[in-house]
């Protein structure tokens, strides 16, 4: 359920802006969409788990606060990281 450091540095060096970008919106909802997606297989097998569940929603919830903020600064790099994650767009 943790993430492994090798990774997260992975998911950090694709969507980067530059070499020591760790911050940037593209990078954090990557991140964040790798954590929903190993969160979503555990409460696949774990149903009754509601203090996860209750994390999952605020995950998600930071992840369309980004989304949002991106949209709003950039729609050209919001729409390509919308495409390159496969994510349903919602404007």
């Amino acid at each position: 359920m943790v993430m492994s450091k090798e990774n997260k540095t992975e998911i950090m060096q694709k969507f980067a802006r530059g070499a020591n970008d760790t911050g940037s919106p593209e990078v954090q909802i990557a991140v964040l969409g790798q954590r929903i997606r190993d969160l979503t297989e555990h409460l696949r097998d774990h149903p009754k788990d509601r203090h996860s569940r209750r994390g999952l929603l605020g995950m998600v919830n930071q992840r369309n606060r980004l989304l949002k903020y991106l949209r709003n600064v950039s729609h050209e790099r919001y729409a390509a990281l919308v495409a390159e994650l496969q994510l349903r767009a919602k404007a």
